[in-house]
C-alpha cells in the first residue's frame, strides 16, 4: 500500500507495513484470548462490557498455564509496537523511538498499579459513563503489580524489535 505523506513541503512516499500490522493484530487476538479463557468473566472488563459469551471456553480454563499471569503484558507492547510501526514508519531508526515509546507507557501503567495513589487522583470524574476510560479507576485500585509483567513488557519489546527488523520493507 503506498500513501503520499507531506514533509518540508514535498511529497515523499510512505509505506504501511501490512505485514507487520497484522502479526500485531495476531498477538493482540491470543492476548483476548487469554482473558476468555484463564480469567474470571466477572474480573475481564471487556468481556464484561462487550457480552463476550464464555461458555465454551470452560472445558479450557488455564489454557496457557503459569504463561497465561504475564502473557497479556507481553503481548500488549508486542502488539502495540508492530501495529504502530506498521502504521506510522517504514525506517529502521523510528523502530526504536515506538519501540521505547510503547515500552515506557505499559511500564507506567504497570508501575501505576503499585504506587496507585498519583494516578487515582489525576483521573477525571468524566470518565465515569465513558466506555474502556470508565474502568481507569478500577484498573489502578485493584491491579496487582507483578515484576514478571515489567519483565514480559521488556521481552515484549525486544522481541517486537526484531520483528520489526525481520518484516522491514526495503527501502526503494
Amino acid at each position: 500500500m503506498q500513501n503520499s505523506k507531506l514533509k518540508s513541503g514535498t511529497l515523499t512516499p510512505f509505506r504501511i507495513n501490512i505485514n507487520q500490522i497484522i502479526i500485531g493484530l495476531v498477538g493482540l487476538l491470543i492476548g483476548s484470548l487469554v482473558y476468555v479463557t484463564d480469567r474470571s468473566p466477572e474480573a475481564v472488563y471487556f468481556i464484561k462490557r462487550l457480552k463476550i459469551p464464555t461458555d465454551m471456553f470452560q472445558n479450557v480454563h488455564n489454557l496457557f498455564g503459569l504463561a497465561g499471569n504475564s502473557l497479556p503484558d507481553l503481548l500488549h507492547v508486542f502488539s502495540f509496537i508492530l501495529i504502530t510501526a506498521g502504521l506510522l514508519s517504514y525506517k529502521k531508526k523510528w523502530y526504536v523511538i515506538v519501540c521505547l515509546s510503547w515500552f515506557s507507557l505499559d511500564i507506567a501503567f504497570e508501575l501505576g498499579q503499585k504506587f496507585s495513589s498519583w494516578p487515582l487522583s489525576v483521573i477525571p470524574e468524566w470518565f465515569q459513563g465513558v466506555p474502556f476510560l470508565e474502568n481507569s479507576k478500577n484498573y489502578f485500585q485493584r491491579g496487582a503489580f507483578d515484576i514478571f509483567d515489567i519483565v514480559a513488557i521488556a521481552v515484549g519489546t525486544v522481541i517486537a524489535y526484531f520483528v520489526l527488523l525481520l518484516t522491514k520493507k526495503e527501502d526503494t
